[in-house]
């Protein structure tokens, strides 16, 4: 009896063994989960496209803890409630260890309650409005002060502007960035009867009556400019309507936060040279590092004309912290990743280099690029230092005595510096 029972534990012990070893052998999972249909597409495409570059060359180091990568993708085809049950799915069916994905604010918010349920781990890599921390998201796009307010600076500074249009596509993220853009201005002392806000539906066409508006706004004497939170492939008309109506930048300079090369590719943009956005990378960019990726992205997608773009960036330094925080914590657990990614440091693509903050959103430096008429941006303009993201703006009152901090003792998404007391694991309601 006794020899039975030793053959019988020799048989488990041997089958855990087999069973742990099988489990180091399979792949890590990682879900890119962006549209590929559908409105945004003509954005999100190629970051389901630079993903698979990144994957593939962590695959070609060893892949991660002794393990190979495996990329797991899915269309949300610019349906917001689908990008919820797809992201449940990616972890539910799919057996992911992180997500890389969304594009708009109202992706995000819709899969924000998936990831907080399931503890999984969302890295964004899109600007997006602020207000708002979750534990379970990395933001390693830029934040309002990392890009709409020095835009505004700048336009302010530098070309002297003194009225304001802020058109936005109507959702979350135009809505929520031009709220704390009208209190900014009001504050430097504009007058509210020189602030003009316009917002369109996605995927909207017709903007012949729109840039009108635009032209008749800035016919008073006074300099004005176009803030642009304009998402998605309504970008195309909107240019070209500006074209046609001869909108020229010298006159109304706009200034976008959603247009980069890659949308730049589908317009003729010998009309719009001169006009501005606003990112924290640019493909033009003289750094060795740019240039070590732009050759590493030609060779991947097999076509130099392919452009790269901020976004694109934002998922190489997300990706990289990731790397970096899963081999400092010797596991692709949530909980563990979550504590060790806070103050990892990688190089961007600009010579410098982010750092993971205790909000979960990163450092970065601001960079103003003009429109060239082989559709790359010219830096005029960029921050002398890296500049912190800051998940609360400080220009509305209720946002202002907010703070995020991941890490203990805090551990709050909105933390009331005022009351200090936590105003629940996620953010504030919008």
């Amino acid at each position: 009896m006794r020899g039975i029972r030793q053959t019988l534990a020799a048989a488990v012990t041997s089958g855990l063994l087999m069973s742990a070893a099988a489990a180091q052998d399979e792949p890590i999972k990682v879900g890119v989960l962006h549209s590929l249909s559908g409105t945004m597409a003509i954005s999100e495409t190629t970051l389901k496209d630079v993903m698979l570059m990144l994957i593939e060359e962590q695959n070609k180091k060893g892949g991660l803890l002794g393990r190979q990568l495996e990329p797991v993708v899915i269309d949300i085809a610019s349906d917001w409630p689908l990008a919820a049950e797809k992201a449940r799915e990616m972890y539910e069916v799919n057996g992911v260890d992180a997500v890389f994905g969304c594009w708009t604010s109202v992706c995000r918010k819709s899969v924000l309650p998936v990831f907080e349920e399931l503890n999984g781990l969302l890295f964004y890599p899109v600007q997006y409005e602020g207000e708002e921390s979750q534990r379970n998201v990395f933001y390693t796009g830029a934040s309002p002060n990392q890009q709409a307010i020095p835009a505004v600076d700048y336009l302010m500074e530098e070309e002297g502007v003194e009225r304001w249009v802020l058109a936005g596509t109507d959702y979350v993220y135009p809505q929520t960035t031009n709220k704390i853009l009208e209190a900014y201005l009001k504050d430097k002392g504009v007058a509210a009867e020189d602030i003009m806000i316009n917002y369109t539906p996605f995927g909207h066409s017709d903007w012949q009556t729109i840039v009108s508006d635009i032209k008749a706004f800035g016919s008073s004497g006074k300099k004005t400019a176009v803030v642009s939170t304009i998402n998605g492939d309504a970008n195309v008309p909107f240019y070209r309507e500006l074209g046609n109506q001869g909108v020229a930048a010298e006159d109304i300079p706009v200034v976008a936060f959603s247009v980069g090369e890659e949308e730049l590719a589908g317009l003729d943009t010998a009309p719009l040279v001169g006009h501005l956005a606003a990112w924290n990378y640019f493909m033009s960019v003289d750094t060795p590092e740019n240039a070590e990726f732009i050759e590493t992205w030609h060779a991947f997608i097999g076509d130099e004309e392919r452009v790269t773009n901020d976004p694109m960036e934002a998922h190489y330094i997300g990706f990289n912290m990731w790397v970096a925080a899963v081999e400092k914590a010797g596991s692709t657990e949530a909980d563990a990743v979550i504590d060790a990614i806070v103050g990892v440091e990688v190089p961007n693509l600009t010579g410098g280099t982010a750092v993971m903050l205790p909000n979960h959103h990163i450092t970065k430096p601001v960079l103003i690029g003009e429109i060239q008429d082989d559709g790359q941006f010219d830096v005029v303009w960029e921050t002398e230092d890296l500049v912190p993201g800051d998940a609360w703006s400080d220009f509305l009152p209720e946002s202002a005595v907010l703070e995020a901090d991941w890490t203990d003792p805090v551990n709050c998404g909105n933390f009331n510096t005022e009351t200090e007391t936590c105003g629940g694991a996620q953010a504030a309601a919008n």
